[in-house]
């Protein structure tokens, strides 16, 4: 019978003793050791660091103090160093002892009563179960009236219920019972060492933490999408070899997606920061649009064919460089021109991003589809992309700008009182207006933080596009940027995302979508794949919300 393994308390503490005794014998002699020594210096340390913040001695006081405390630590150093052979002596012969000793006369032990009482625990709320039944059906054959059957139905459910919760706290304190026996011998190794571990020993507390602290659906709320997506991309790794002849993942189609990918990065980055505010952009192809077109008519190859409002610009005589420049800085100031409005309306009038966004969407289209007529500009000089995003022996380097891109915006919202403040907002505007930050400043600074980081998007796009742009370029893509974020794990409730999952979600949409199109899916069914993918990863965000709640 499984009791036979199972320990009380008190049978714990028996084996644990000679453990206890051995290596605290020792411990004790280490202590004794340190006193002088160790233990000394630290004391002294912090008495120094406590003078030097003291306001109310003079420097030459100080200075007097600091000098004698260090002719003091000097000495305990020395004691240190005198103890310090016999004090790794005297680990090592603890260290030697728990390593023969502890699993097996102690862990092992706990463990194999864990397991029995895990047995025990079941099979108690199996018979609880089946009690239940039997005194449901009882009750059941006795009563015809329909009230009295229905209030009957619902005491049997919660009594159910009460039985599973008593399973589940029976189970929990088996967990943490071989828990507590797991992580005691990296207590005693804690003290023996004075918090040193390691590298192998730091990570198996790391994996024996993690162990403990796994739960299985909340595992499958953060990373369920991320397993259905990888399992979707390694079908399509086995599918298109056998439908194209060619493998998927080739160094030419890696470099093609994270090429692709960059420009994107730069639109992906800057509406997070927007979703982070429990916001939105609509406007984002638009922008990518406009963008083009201006990049494109700058940096046209000879005087442009088409004109805007009528007018022809020619910028043949404005050196190479300097249009490169005006294109960038053309684009960015445009960009964040209206970004800066929509963030004003939001931020003034508590309007929605979804409508002040929609409105520039539809302003920005009109304006450049009207001002241009809707037509392409052709290609841009050839020798500015070799310029800017040359390929080092076939290395795509504008990864390298997506690269830098997230590196900044990471610090800016990781190590900034700006990012702190998004977050902060984000998560709780009523609070934080509360704690003195400005939501108005804070909202206003993301939308130009956007606007910027769209500029150099599509200065970016326009130069590995080699030109072409229109009012039509860039349709659709705002749904992909919003996508990425909503994969990686930003947050519509607000105040949740990190820049690691935008740049996973925009690398798994541009993944997506260039396997599929290499496959051969025709275009509208890959929105459809695009659509499943936002729906389901909002609904486990919204079902992680509702958790937390």
């Amino acid at each position: 019978m499984a009791n036979g393994k199972i320990l009380t308390a008190d049978q714990e503490m028996q084996l644990r003793q000679p453990i206890d005794d051995y290596v605290g014998k020792i411990q004790k002699k280490i202590d004794g050791l340190r006193v002088d020594g160790t233990d000394r210096v630290v004391s002294l340390q912090n008495t120094i660091d406590n003078t030097k913040r003291d306001r109310t001695l003079t420097k030459g006081e100080k200075e007097n103090r600091i000098s004698a405390l260090k002719a003091e630590v000097n000495k305990a150093k020395a004691v240190e160093e005198k103890n310090k052979g016999e004090i790794s002596g005297l680990i090592a012969d603890a260290e030697a002892y728990l390593k023969a000793h502890y699993n097996k006369d102690y862990y092992q032990a706990v463990k194999a009563s864990c397991e029995a009482e895990k047995v025990v625990a079941k099979e108690k709320y199996s018979k609880k179960l089946s009690e239940l039944e039997k005194e449901h059906k009882q009750t059941m054959s006795g009563l015809s009236d329909h009230q009295e059957i229905k209030d009957e139905k619902y005491v049997y459910r919660n009594r159910q219920f009460d039985a599973k919760m008593d399973l589940q706290k029976d189970l929990q304190q088996i967990k943490d019972r071989r828990h507590a026996a797991y992580t005691y011998k990296y207590h005693l190794i804690d003290m023996l060492r004075m918090s040193r571990f390691t590298f192998a020993e730091s990570q198996a507390q790391k994996w024996e933490n993690y162990r403990y602290t796994f739960n299985r659906r909340n595992f499958l709320l953060q990373n369920g999408l991320y397993i259905a997506i990888i399992i979707i991309f390694i079908a399509l790794c086995i599918i298109t070899p056998m439908v194209k002849g060619s493998p998927l993942l080739t160094y030419n189609n890696v470099l093609n997606i994270l090429q692709q990918a960059s420009p994107r990065m730069f639109l992906a980055l800057g509406v997070a920061a927007l979703i982070l505010l429990a916001g939105t952009d609509l406007s984002i192809g638009r922008m990518v649009g406009m963008g083009m077109t201006t990049a494109t008519i700058i940096m046209h190859q000879g005087i442009n064919t088409g004109g805007v409002f009528g007018h022809i610009f020619d910028f043949t005589g404005v050196p190479v460089v300097g249009r490169i420049i005006l294109a960038l800085a053309a684009c960015i100031i445009l960009c964040t021109f209206f970004t800066t409005i929509a963030g004003f309306f939001t931020a003034k009038f508590k309007m929605h991003p979804f409508i002040s966004t929609m409105a520039n969407m539809l302003v920005i289209f009109g304006l450049v589809t009207y001002a241009t007529k809707g037509v392409s500009f052709g290609a841009i000089e050839p020798t500015i992309p070799n310029m800017i995003i040359p390929k080092l022996n076939g290395f795509p380097t504008i990864i390298l700008w997506a690269v830098a891109a997230v590196i900044i915006v990471w610090f800016i919202w990781n190590k900034t009182t700006f990012g702190k403040n998004l977050y902060a907002v984000g998560g709780n505007p009523e609070a934080a207006s509360v704690s003195g930050i400005s939501v108005f400043a804070v909202t206003v600074g993301a939308f130009v933080m956007a606007g910027i980081l769209y500029g150099f998007g599509s200065w970016l796009e326009c130069l590995r596009m080699f030109g072409s742009g229109s009012a039509a370029y860039g349709q659709g893509w705002e749904m992909d940027a919003i996508a990425a974020c909503v994969v990686g794990g930003v947050s519509f409730t607000g105040g949740i995302g990190k820049i690691s999952g935008v740049v996973v979600g925009v690398f798994i949409f541009t993944a997506l979508t260039y396997s599929l199109t290499i496959l051969g899916i025709d275009t509208n069914l890959q929105f459809v794949f695009s659509g499943i993918i936002i729906l389901v990863a909002v609904m486990l965000d919204c079902l992680k919300y509702v958790q937390k709640k």
